[in-house]
């Protein structure tokens, strides 16, 4: 049972930033963004509260002789729809992340297996652009480097759209492979992996660089194979010398492309930021579905079966084409499911 004070309280905060604005008084933009943001939950919490006043309407016609019959009838699908109503409202409730709503930076890098790894990081990075398509995403190349074979030696991309970090953020970790490479000429299956980093883009807000803490400097880009090679210095490299990440950023313009490592530099350090407080909050953090540990081995591609196995939750779709084609509604509606459950465990503990 959710604690009718606390409802309480929802709905008169919401009904005071509605008379806020309605007056024009406050920062009007802080007070849109709370209101935006407990909407959803005021209309869940005013559903359960209207459902439960059904439920002790009927429950007292039961006392009524014309009205008993009714009542009788219509007690038992109202009492019905409880647990659900419910359990809308503890979803509602729970704490959000605030990085849901965030475009993302998406890096994937090649791991152990060598060519193959390079490839299958290409299947990868092709996957989560189709995904990305079929959600009505923008899908934007940062930094590219292809091997001769069309694989990847490494690849930054950023991805705009409506929740991106939301359906994204369980995809960061080792993805396995299990296939007959190309260059096999045997015919034995191999097992290789690439890393996937999915980080909610930072705003100005979220995190502050000092201009000391950094090195910059230009060097000659190169593109896949020795080909698009520039003539000019235009690539630009940052050093953050605190953390020792390094970005860097290939693009035709140097000025672009200070731009643009800026804001990867900014995406790391925030979601380094995330990631320590995360630690802070949550000892069993590691055990989380969502927890973002990059050195978890998350998901085999078994080709050979074709079969897709997402280990965190048991998960097993024998539907690998489809996936590798970019259909990750099921596994990112699952995962995200999962996640909830455990929060909603931790918060009834």
């Amino acid at each position: 049972m959710i604690a009718e004070d606390t409802l309480v309280q929802i709905v008169q905060r919401f009904e005071f930033l509605e008379a806020q604005m309605a007056e024009g008084t406050g920062d009007i933009a802080v007070l849109a963004k709370e209101y935006s943001d407990l909407k959803p939950v005021v209309e869940q919490v005013r559903d359960y509260q209207t459902l439960l006043a059904d439920i002790d309407g009927a429950k007292s016609l039961l006392e009524d002789p014309e009205m008993k019959d009714l009542a009788a009838e219509e007690l038992p699908e109202l009492e019905a729809r409880l647990p659900i109503a419910e359990h809308a409202l503890q979803l509602a409730l729970l704490p959000k992340d605030e990085a849901d709503a965030k475009p993302a930076i998406l890096e994937i890098r090649p791991g152990t297996g060598g060519d193959e790894a390079s490839l299958f990081a290409g299947d990868l990075l092709r996957m989560y652009q189709r995904y990305a398509e079929g959600m009505g995403w923008r899908f934007e190349m940062i930094e590219e480097q292809m091997t001769e074979l069309g694989g990847v030696k490494e690849v930054t991309a950023h991805i705009k759209g409506e929740n991106v970090f939301a359906k994204l953020k369980y995809e960061s970790g080792v993805h396995r492979v299990q296939r007959v490479p190309t260059t096999e000429s045997g015919g034995r299956i191999h097992t290789s992996a690439a890393t996937v980093a999915v980080l909610p883009e930072a705003e100005d807000v979220d995190i502050q660089i000092n201009p000391n803490d950094l090195r910059i400097d230009t060097m000659r880009s190169s593109g896949a194979g020795g080909q698009h090679v520039n003539t000019t210095d235009s690539a630009v490299r940052i050093t953050h010398i605190p953390t020792g990440i390094v970005v860097t950023s290939s693009e035709k313009s140097q000025h672009r492309n200070r731009e643009i490592a800026m804001q990867v530099l900014k995406t790391r350090l925030y979601d380094l930021e995330r990631a320590r407080v995360d630690g802070e909050r949550s000892a069993d953090r590691k055990s989380q579905v969502g927890s973002g540990d990059r050195s978890e081995r998350i998901r085999t591609y078994n080709f050979p079966q074709g079969r897709m196995t997402d280990h965190r939750i048991n998960l097993t779709l024998y539907k690998l084409d489809q996936v590798m084609q970019g259909d990750l509604t099921e596994i990112i509606d699952a995962l995200t499911t999962e996640d909830q459950a455990a929060k909603l465990a931790a918060m009834n503990v």
